[in-house]
């Protein structure tokens, strides 16, 4: 390991897919190499590094504890490699895959300009595009199975940064007619006793919306629970439930429905990318989020 001149550094490459993907196949289609040679450079580095690196499982490869102490020094290592060599950035002729994570709210901000631009100026560049929780998405960007995420990302480990793309704001969607009458606006105490909409990914989660509110001593009764922003603002037509919402999500809503205001104080809505620390001077990920920036219509955020 002395002599650098003696070890093939292209295998740190197939080492760093390996880890990122955990699957053989898809390390191989990332690398655009046949899956016969993906697995002959891994027994390759086992030798080299004197460990398996990888067991089998069902569903696909488990990093040994020796090959995760490697990720985070390799994938930074390799990012500077790149910058050096390609200092003008990343070439998106080439064919390269981004593994995204983000809720529909960000999917809908985002995807349909991104996707339109990245067909019209990189052709080669592939998306995956999953939804998880806040804390699945950190963890998959801390542990490279995905590259980026975007959301709003109130704290976050050491292992992982982020830039913030635009603050978006609450506005609340209710069906006038609905609520008891006479109508005169939404009051806050209209707004503490309606029945809510609640809009969250995996069920019952408390937002940071409703624990800013329950730092103000005050509390709304969440009668309905969507998984889905989309959904949320489709109900409110015809009942008396008031859904507060991110103004950007909003979109065309129906006859007769009101925006208004929060008549009660609410936090802005820091929507960000988040990326492994590691990867922070990767040129890949700095050309991705420039042209999120402009799909987004925002200047860059210091």
């Amino acid at each position: 390991m002395n002599n650098l001149r003696a070890i093939d550094l292209n295998l740190l490459v197939v080492l760093d897919a390996l880890l990122a993907e955990r699957h053989l196949s898809r390390a191989a289609e990332r690398l655009n190499m046949s899956q016969p040679a993906v697995s002959h450079a891994l027994s390759r580095l086992r030798v080299l590094l004197d460990d398996p690196l990888f067991h089998r499982r069902r569903r696909g490869m488990e990093p040994t504890l020796r090959a995760l102490e490697l990720a985070a020094p390799l994938a930074e290592a390799l990012a500077q490699i790149r910058s050096v060599l390609a200092p003008g950035g990343f070439d998106p002729m080439q064919r390269h895959v981004f593994r995204l994570a983000m809720s529909d709210y960000g999917a809908s901000l985002l995807l349909p300009g991104l996707v339109q631009a990245l067909r019209a100026e990189a052709p080669g560049i592939d998306l995956v595009v999953t939804q998880q929780s806040r804390e699945g998405m950190i963890g998959a960007v801390a542990d490279g199975q995905i590259d980026m995420a975007f959301g709003v990302f109130p704290e976050l480990p050491s292992r992982c940064e982020s830039d913030l793309l635009f603050v978006d704001d609450y506005v609340c969607l209710l069906d006038p007619s609905r609520q008891p009458q006479p109508y005169d606006g939404l009051t806050e105490a209209l707004y503490g006793a309606a029945p809510h909409v609640l809009a969250a990914v995996h069920g019952e989660a408390a937002t940071e919306l409703d624990r800013h509110l329950q730092a103000q001593r005050r509390a709304r009764r969440i009668a309905l629970v969507v998984p889905h922003w989309s959904v949320a603002s489709q109900v409110i037509g015809g009942t008396d439930l008031v859904l507060t919402i991110a103004r950007r999500s909003l979109g065309a809503i129906g006859t007769g429905l009101e925006v208004a205001a929060p008549p009660v104080p609410v936090p802005d809505i820091p929507f960000a990318a988040i990326y492994a620390k590691r990867r922070r001077a990767d040129p890949a990920l700095r050309w991705l989020l420039d042209r999120v920036r402009r799909v987004l219509g925002e200047a860059p955020v210091a």
